[in-house]
């Protein structure tokens, strides 16, 4: 069997059975990352990232396969969370752009589009760096090049184009010595090689037995829980359970082997905290929808199985209040109403992100108006982005990303939105509470911009989490469930015990020229080893100003803000 042209219908298989692919081994293409840190999430970031688009797809799949390319470009555009699915997006944007007035593709075509779509990817990264995925895509573009000299075959194409990506995920720990160090291949290269396993086995018509269906999206699900038309049937008093609770869980085998998932004692548990409950799940996630007036304990409790991802909270009081409002004033009016003008914009907007309710609250007792739910384990995408941007509904939107995956989402948002947006690259939360302090909303955008950067430079930050697997990184060797801690993004210190961990970091970073010592402890702290942590900073660091806050994250113990 020979593939000569490739219609947009076939094309659109092989996007759906590569997302579906990836989404099997997400898990794996996790555990690639270098830091053993709990929060290593680029194969679930690729997999989001990929589904959006091969969501998109299926909702436009027809014979012209620059249109399916378009939707897989718009699903991939807004889908894309973390730098490996900013990457992976651009790969198929330039792809698709290459191919969008063709009905359909020769070989010839294919590889020309893969070489676009390697252009386009190296040019939205500010410092490609080789060894990545953006090389083991270059590779195989190139190979592909090659190929399509010598045949017409579009099977025999991907083919060589797969066993070249493989090749250079196999090259990538000699182009990028931590992954030499660390002795694994680049996660991203590695999930974009998925996706090339789900192209050839679809052309092929092969099945590949780890390969699942991609779940269907919350909303699709519960749509009809929020459509039913029941709200003026009820006042707003009389809700129960007054926040609409939707995440995902991804499974942790750490945490499962503790606690076992059992689909219907998860499900008993969180019926006892709400109503409205939805509970879907698979080998490797649970995804939950429930309305209950506690959600902090729902979200805690699914926290007992793994990490958390795609969680959204929404006040249902207030959405009825409103809801019940516009029934009765359309119910009065003899007259139809005129549409209410839109809202003036106000001058500036500070939109942020965070992980953690006690985080969120900061950011906004210092001025952020809009707080992104996500971070670690939970990379925005752009489209989160983009749509917290619209709500600040301001004519100047700052965007505090506080995490280095979350950047380069953030800088494609100012790419898709029509506002002015402008990007300040914090990588941390004690950076991006720096930046937001030198705001000032009396000058003018540049001066902000500038302040805000200078203002990165201005801390130091520290971290303290677990390990999820031995390794050898820094020149430390790492035992699984050690307790790290982290200094300025590189790990400098490891140990059994946590609080001997926190002593040497705190050794490690707290200097002569140190003045403020800021602690946002974690979900896991205790009042006693607070307690512990404060007494032991007056008595070794006495000319140090201590502040403390409950920043309620997960994961990371403590985060230390240094000034």
């Amino acid at each position: 069997m020979s593939i000569t042209a490739l219609d947009g219908k076939r094309f659109a298989e092989m996007i759906i059975y590569g997302a579906n692919h990836l989404a099997a081994n997400a898990k794996m293409v996790d555990a690639l990352n270098v830091f053993p840190v709990p929060d290593g999430d680029t194969g679930t970031n690729m997999n989001l990232s990929m589904t959006s688009g091969a969501k998109e797809v299926k909702n436009n799949i027809q014979e012209h396969i620059g249109k399916v390319g378009a939707a897989l470009s718009k699903g991939l555009l807004m889908g894309a969370r973390g730098n490996s699915g900013v990457i992976l997006s651009q790969l198929f944007r330039g792809f698709s752009k290459d191919i969008e007035n063709k009905a359909v593709i020769s070989v010839n075509d294919f590889a020309h589009a893969l070489e676009a779509g390697v252009e386009t990817a190296y040019k939205a990264v500010m410092k490609p760096v080789e060894g990545t995925i953006l090389t083991v895509a270059k590779d195989a573009a190139k190979k592909g090049i090659q190929t399509a000299e010598k045949t017409d075959d579009i099977i025999v194409l991907m083919e060589e184009v797969l066993k070249e990506a493989k090749a250079s995920l196999k090259r990538t720990p000699e182009l990028l010595p931590v992954l030499k160090e660390v002795g694994v291949v680049d996660s991203g290269g590695q999930g974009l090689v998925c996706v090339y396993e789900g192209f050839l086995a679809e052309l092929k018509g092969e099945k590949l037995s780890d390969t699942v269906s991609v779940l269907p999206s919350m909303d699709e699900l519960v749509s009809a829980e929020h459509h039913k038309s029941v709200q003026s049937h009820i006042n707003t008093e009389d809700i129960v359970f007054g926040y609409c609770t939707e995440f995902m869980v991804k499974f942790e085998a750490d945490k499962t082997a503790k606690h076992p998932f059992q689909e219907e004692v998860f499900r008993n548990d969180l019926s006892k905290m709400g109503d409205s409950l939805l509970v879907i799940a698979d080998d490797e996630l649970v995804k939950v929808h429930v309305h209950s007036e506690q959600p902090g304990e729902v979200l805690s409790y699914g926290q007992r199985y793994g990490s958390l991802i795609n969680m959204k909270i929404e006040n249902m009081r207030q959405q009825h209040s409103n809801i019940v409002g516009e029934t009765k004033n359309n119910s009065v009016s003899k007259q139809p109403e005129q549409p209410e003008g839109p809202k003036e914009k106000q001058e500036y907007g500070i939109v942020t992100v965070s992980m953690g309710a006690g985080i969120a609250e900061l950011f906004k007792s210092i001025g952020a108006h809009e707080v992104i739910e996500g971070g670690q384990t939970m990379n925005p995408s752009t489209e989160d982005i983009v749509k917290a941007v619209e709500k600040v509904n301001a004519k100047k939107v700052f965007i505090l990303p506080n995490n280095k995956n979350i950047i380069m989402a953030a800088e494609q948002a100012v790419q898709v939105s029509e506002d002015e947006i402008y990007v300040i690259p914090s990588k941390t939360v004690p950076q991006g509470l720096s930046a937001l302090l030198a705001f000032n909303p009396s000058a003018d955008a540049k001066t902000n911009e500038e302040a805000m950067e200078a203002a990165l430079n201005h801390v130091k930050t520290g971290q303290i989490t677990y390990a999820v697997r031995d390794t050898q990184i820094d020149g430390l060797d790492i035992e699984k469930d050690d307790f790290m801690g982290i200094a300025e993004g590189k790990i400098v210190v490891k140990n059994k015990d946590k609080e001997a961990a926190v002593k040497d970091l705190l050794s490690h970073m707290l200097d002569e020229d140190s003045e403020i010592l800021t602690i946002i402890y974690g979900e896991d702290i205790t009042e006693t080893e607070l307690n512990q942590l404060t007494e032991y900073v007056e008595e070794n660091f006495s000319d140090v100003e201590i502040e403390i806050h409950n920043g309620q994250q997960p994961l990371y113990s403590y985060i230390f803000s240094i000034e």
